[in-house]
Order: C-alpha cells, then structure tokens, then sequence
C-alpha cells in the first residue's frame, strides 16, 4: 500500500469515526423532536415512535394551558442576555489587566482564576446561596445573572486571546500619547477583542439558557420560574404528560441549535485561537 493510499484510508476511517459519533450526539435530539409529536402511551410503547406523530399542536396547546410559558421563556431571555453581557464586560476588564497592568500578586491570582475552573460547579451552590441570602436577593432574576459574571472561564478565555491578538507595543504607545487605561481599554482594546467578546457572549448566553441548578438554589416563585424549572414542574409522581414536557423541551432546545448551527464555526475558531501563541 502506497502512502497515498495509506493516507486516504485513514481519512476514510477518521470521516466514519466522526459521522457516527455526530449521529450518536444527534439522536437524543431526533428522539426529542419525534416525542414532541407523540403522547404519553405512545411514548413508553414498545417498540417506541421513531417518526414524527400527529399530536403535537395537542401537547402544545396542553403546554400553553399548564404553564405561563411565554413569560417563563422571557425572563430566561432577559437573565441570559443579561448575564451575557456581564460577564462579557467583567471578564474583559480582568483580562485587561492580566495581561497589560502590572500589580502585585498577579501571577498567583491568575493562577487561583485558573483553579477556580476545575472545580465541579455544584460546590458553589451552598455558598450562593449564603450570599444571595444575606444580600435579600432570593427569588429574584439578579441572584442569577450577577454571579454570573464572576467566569473564571471567561478571564482564561480573553487573557489568552488578548495575549495572542493584541502587541503590547500597541498599549504603550496609547500610553506614551497620553491616553487613560480606560480610554485604551474602551478605544483599543475592545474593538480589538470583539472576536473573543463575541464568542463569550454566545457561550455565556446558552449557559445562562440551560441553568438549571442555579436557578433551582435561589428561585422560589412559580412566577419567577425561568423555562428549565417550569418545565421542570411539569413532572409529577404518577401520570407525567411526557409529551408535553418533551413539545416544551423542543421549544427550549431549538433556539440553541439554530444559534450553534449559525455560529458554531466562529464558536471553535474562537476556542481554538486562545490556545496559539
């Protein structure tokens, strides 16, 4: 075998390898779609429906009946957005002066930022909820976007990108001419990070979107439910309408697919740029 055949053979294999693990990530959401159209008995049916059914404007018009879902999916909107744009601006200004300021201790923050991303997410809770306790903010929609803004995943991503992107010759010679840290930081610097802005925004937002845990610690209030604990209290111990659940999960899931679908190649080169140097 010639290494030009060699070489397309492993392409070939590599091309299968990853078609049947983008159809084996892709089934929950076919299933999830297909459910939506089906009711409970026919769901839980052996064998279960594999194409679309005839009962989806049934099971949405029972979700409309049984939740305010339109105002549940509008406040997750206005917490994700929020949320978005928080952590896009606070994770900007610490970036800034992780790579362009000189202060003391420096090193060893960064280095607690970066410890703070491998620990599990669920051990915060406790302490949020401490927090948002003492501050009277339980039940409300800031409990949930202003620690947010707090990434330490979102310092990590614009320390790299700017580190990569931007001269600090550039910085001086802002500087030099007389300009302010904060006129550098608004004229230069953040035109320049849009990309990575861009990018943080769109994660922070779909994280905001799928919160579930965090909202489940410091939301109380049926009426200040965002959409993943309403659906959530749809379940009940006997007699679950899974296919309203699952027309409502379609719902909430779909606009995070169109938004990946659009933006998932800006999402990977964005990711991919913080790590070359």
């Amino acid at each position: 075998m010639t290494p030009g055949h060699r070489k397309g053979y492993a392409q070939t294999v590599v091309g299968v390898i990853i078609a049947l693990g983008a159809l084996v990530m892709a089934m929950p959401f076919y299933f999830l779609a297909i459910f939506a159209t089906h009711s409970r008995t026919e769901i839980f049916s052996l064998p279960p429906p594999i194409w679309i059914g005839d009962q989806f404007w049934f099971n949405l018009t029972a979700l409309l009946q049984k939740l305010d879902y339109f105002s549940s999916a509008f406040l997750s909107f206005y917490v994700a957005v929020l949320s978005s744009v928080l952590t896009v601006f606070v994770s900007a200004m610490s970036g800034y002066a992780f790579v362009y300021l000189d202060f003391k201790f420096k090193r060893a923050l960064f280095v607690f930022v970066l410890s703070l991303m491998m620990l599990p997410p669920f051990l915060g809770m406790i302490p949020t909820f401490i927090i948002m306790d003492g501050l009277h903010w339980l039940d409300e929609p800031r409990a949930l976007y202003i620690p947010a803004a707090a990434s330490a995943f979102g310092v990590f991503l614009i320390r790299q990108y700017a580190i990569n992107s931007i001269s600090r010759d550039i910085i001086e010679a802002a500087r030099m001419d007389g300009a302010s840290e904060w006129q550098i930081f608004v004229g230069i610097f953040f035109p320049l990070m849009m990309p990575a802005l861009s990018i943080l925004g769109l994660i922070s937002f779909i994280a905001s979107w799928n919160n579930f845990s965090g909202a489940l610690v410091v939301l109380r209030s049926s009426s200040h439910f965002t959409i993943p604990l309403a659906l959530r209290s749809l379940l009940s111990p006997v007699n679950t309408e899974w296919g309203v659940i699952m027309v409502g999960s379609f719902l909430v899931t779909l606009p995070l697919v169109l938004i990946y679908a659009v933006f998932s190649k800006k999402i990977i080169s964005g990711l991919t740029a913080t790590s070359l140097k």
